[in-house]
């Protein structure tokens, strides 16, 4: 993730006592928020089944998984809207299903927003400081120091509909944190925004999110939001969680062809091991022999795939100095799309495959790139891989 400013204290912004101090009652080395055996069945069937994972104090969690893998039910039973059919959630130590939502020292913020549209951008960050009773002088402060913190003090007596995509998702950010939650859950919180202006909305939130110092689990299924925001990730599949990592271990050592798949591109070739050392080992594959510059304690003859990043993978006309039956294919150009900064290849091989590839357009105006219909030849080095055994 990118640096973030300076942390604004606390209390400046009206944070400071009850977020803080859950911390302080957590015994050393034990998880601010402990996920334990999680199962959620439907008329039999498992929509979450049995999700386990600690999350730190101060983390940015991120559930990432298509539609339908189990991740939005879970982050509802976080929030106690779902009961769950067995399992454990612990915050801050404290056993928390079974506790109504209402009660729970968590606020979720929905793709929606759920802004009241007959109220201005103070009463909605206000609503739910009234529900609890707060008096009306504590009520003024904590609500402009929430309009302050996300820079909309100024947009306060305007309605929702005044405000753009992204100023409504800051509204909604401020109305989650009024209430000092010890939890923020987001579903999908960028999802109703523009590519644009989500890429830029990204990192205002984490910002925000980090100077007030909250807990965040976040559910999305675009990766590249993922990436940018979670200092760690927990990529679903059928209701299991089938890696949890920092962003750039998911996407550079994937644990199963799944994960390969799902976060960014993957080449994946199919192919049996023929030497395995502790230092390297070699692949036959129908499209060439892979030597991988590290050994995977498997066995001779055993089926694994290899992975490659379209990004890891040098194009050109002339073949590569070592020999080019080593992490080397040739193939004719079938597509390729000038995306900008970027070239994206997609060359068919003679078993049929197609590779893709990915070249920097480093050079104004060059000339000499390879066009459709060119046979070129596509090599990587041996720290490029990684081989995925299931």
């Amino acid at each position: 993730m990118t640096s973030v400013p300076p942390a604004i204290p606390l209390s400046s912004v009206g944070i400071a006592p009850a977020a803080a101090t859950a911390a302080n009652d957590i015994s050393a080395g034990q998880p601010f928020l402990l996920i334990k055996n999680l199962v959620k069945e439907f008329d039999g069937v498992r929509a979450v089944d049995e999700v386990s994972v600690t999350i730190n104090k101060g983390e940015i969690f991120a559930l990432l998984g298509s539609s339908g893998c189990g991740k939005s039910t879970l982050l509802r039973m976080l929030a106690g809207f779902e009961s769950p059919t067995s399992g454990q959630i612990s915050l801050a130590g404290e056993d928390v299903v079974g506790i109504p939502p209402y009660q729970r020292s968590i606020n979720m913020m929905f793709q929606s927003y759920a802004l009241f549209p007959h109220l201005s951008v103070w009463d909605n960050v206000a609503f739910g400081l009234r529900r609890d009773g707060m008096p009306k002088d504590e009520i003024a402060a904590r609500v402009d120091k929430m309009l302050d913190l996300v820079q909309l003090k100024a947009y306060g007596k305007r309605k929702p509909h005044q405000l753009s995509g992204g100023q409504q998702q800051r509204v909604a950010l401020a109305r989650s944190l009024s209430k000092r939650p010890q939890l923020l859950l987001l579903d999908e919180p960028l999802g109703a925004l523009d590519k644009k202006l989500r890429e830029r909305t990204q990192l205002e939130l984490v910002n925000i999110i980090e100077q007030v110092g909250v807990t965040c689990v976040m559910v999305t299924h675009d990766q590249e939001e993922a990436m940018s925001m979670a200092s760690r990730i927990a990529v679903m599949s059928e209701g299991r969680i089938l890696q949890i990592g920092k962003p750039s271990d998911i996407y550079e050592t994937p644990n199963c062809r799944f994960v390969a798949d799902f976060i960014g591109s993957v080449n994946l070739f199919s192919g049996k091991v023929i030497e395995d050392e502790p230092d390297h080992v070699i692949i036959e594959s129908p499209e060439c022999r892979h030597y991988v510059g590290h050994g995977i304690t498997g066995t001779t003859g055993m089926s694994v795939s290899v992975g490659i990043r379209p990004e890891k993978i040098s194009v050109g006309f002339d073949a590569p100095e070592a020999q080019s039956t080593i992490n080397c294919v040739q193939g004719e150009i079938l597509e390729l799309a000038y995306m900008g900064s970027y070239t994206v290849y997609h060359l068919k091989l003679a078993s049929g495959m197609i590779l893709k590839a990915t070249a920097a357009n480093t050079v104004r105006n060059a000339t000499h790139r390879p066009k459709w219909g060119d046979k070129v030849f596509a090599n990587w080095n041996d720290d490029a891989m990684v081989v995925l055994t299931q």
